[in-house]
């Protein structure tokens, strides 16, 4: 990770940051679908308040990038809305705040962490593996972009 990258746990005034990161790629790649919205508008009542986290990327004093963990169940979290500016892609950000994510989600006890994916996304997919997830079976899913499943055990 760069020396001027520091992962930050999220404050309710980084959520236009949070919009923004996640808009920008998603909507790159597909389309912006209501789940999406709902999230990105508001991430405290659909991520936080049910007992999930969300971490943010500074990187030189700007806010490059963004995760989320979203409590699924007792002991299983997903791992979503993760996004890097296309302007710092490269610099290990995506690493630095996966592994952050990893550690909070065994902090908090958990079992497994999940994801959902495309098969497009061949960079996203490539860190995944590097974190540790493994493909596995994707169920249906509230978002059409979904074709890729992947979890990792702790």
């Amino acid at each position: 990770m760069p020396a001027t990258v520091s992962i930050l746990n999220y404050e309710p005034a980084h959520q236009p940051a949070f919009r923004a990161l996640n808009q920008e790629w998603i909507s790159r790649y597909f389309t912006l679908e209501a789940p999406d919205k709902a999230m990105l508008d508001d991430p405290e009542g659909y991520i936080l308040a049910p007992g999930g986290y969300i971490f943010m990327a500074d990187y030189a004093g700007e806010l490059v990038g963004t995760c989320a963990l979203i409590k699924e169940r007792e002991g299983v979290y997903e791992l979503a809305k993760m996004a890097v500016s296309p302007r710092v892609q490269g610099l290990g950000i995506g690493w630095a705040l996966g592994e952050a994510a990893l550690q909070k989600a065994r902090q908090l006890g958990a079992q497994r962490v999940e994801l959902l994916s495309n098969s497009q996304l061949t960079p996203a997919l490539t860190l995944y593996k590097k974190l540790g997830f493994r493909s596995v079976p994707v169920p249906p899913s509230p978002y059409q972009r979904a074709n890729v499943k992947m979890i990792i055990d702790l």
